[in-house]
């Protein structure tokens, strides 16, 4: 088959690099000249241990609406409207491999493709997968959401091997809002690991942070249950609790006192949680939503609160029964 993916970033190269050893062909766009140089050449300038195979890149968008009925997304979610925009995915199935929210629009990205393509088909791929990892070829599982089934299951046999399984879901606003609510907890996470609280608030920041997860999800039209899944625990465990996760380290950079600039400077990545917290912050707002820790991680990298401060804020609210805000 022929596949095009929009992003030349780590996370689209891993996917292409994946399908290339499908015996897929894979046209891979980047605005960035450099990058797709490189690729074009096999390699990659931010995974230099790879070789490419099967896969060519491009800085054209005609490129890419010419060359395949499937588009798979791996984009920084706000540049996505920008990008689709001045390309026609009508009729085209669409898969996104993007995490996050629309700052201003709180919209996802499979309804920030409708609204801009709307007889686009749109499924979503996500749950706990490092581009490293898959670029290496080593076990991973993830989630792919929509609501047609049996394209679904067309979309599966074209990603499935030994060792990259995907489960089904029909539930694409719960494995949506899962992959990028968790970005907003593993920076909570990662502020506390800089602060030297240790494992056990660590453990404490996952388990509330999910909690926080379902609530907004289900207040958005999500299942509860899809967050105990992949796209949710999944995701979630591994970005909040591993050093190679952009959104974790971001906060570890500011636990250790960096200011959210400095931190930002210092990943040289998007770091998506950053953003979709603003989104957070309003929809809770909004929605008379019960986010501690998303509302404590806005006031610390958006409005420069004292971290001290706000720790102790969020640690002397009101004690609760554990499941009564579930």
């Amino acid at each position: 088959m022929k596949l095009s993916i929009l992003g030349g970033g780590r996370w689209g190269v891993a996917l292409s690099l994946h399908l290339g050893k499908l015996n897929h062909q894979v046209l891979v766009y980047d605005r960035n000249q450099d990058i797709v140089r490189e690729i074009n050449r096999g390699n990659h300038p931010y995974m230099k241990d790879i070789k490419l195979k099967g896969v060519e890149a491009t800085t054209s968008l005609k490129d890419i609406e010419h060359y395949s009925d499937y588009v798979i997304i791996a984009l920084p979610v706000q540049t996505i409207r920008e990008v689709i925009q001045s390309l026609d995915l009508s009729q085209k199935v669409v898969i996104s491999a993007s995490k996050g929210l629309e700052i201003g629009t709180y919209k996802r990205v499979s309804q920030i493709v409708k609204e801009v393509h709307s007889s686009a088909k749109v499924f979503c791929l996500s749950g706990p997968s490092f581009a490293s990892e898959v670029s290496k070829g080593l076990p991973t599982a993830l989630v792919l959401a929509g609501e047609d089934t049996d394209q679904m299951r067309k979309i599966r046999d074209l990603f499935f091997s030994e060792n990259f399984r995907i489960y089904l879901s029909t539930d694409i606003v719960g494995v949506e809002l899962g992959g990028a609510l968790k970005n907003v907890v593993a920076i909570a996470c990662g502020i506390s690991d800089g602060l030297g609280y240790g494992e056990n608030a660590r453990a404490s920041l996952i388990t509330r942070g999910l909690a926080e997860m379902v609530r907004i999800g289900v207040k958005l039209g999500a299942k509860r249950e899809t967050f105990y899944g992949l796209s949710g625990m999944g995701d979630l465990f591994l970005t909040a609790s591993s050093p190679q996760s952009r959104n974790r380290t971001f906060g570890f950079l500011i636990g250790k006192g960096k200011n959210p600039q400095r931190a930002f400077e210092e990943i040289g990545q998007v770091v998506e949680g950053a953003y979709t917290v603003r989104a957070v912050k309003k929809l809770s707002e909004e929605l008379s939503i019960y986010a501690p820790i998303s509302c404590a991680v806005y006031e610390v990298i958006i409005e420069n609160k004292n971290i001290q401060e706000v720790v102790k804020s969020l640690l002397l609210r009101p004690p609760k029964e554990e499941f009564e805000v579930l």
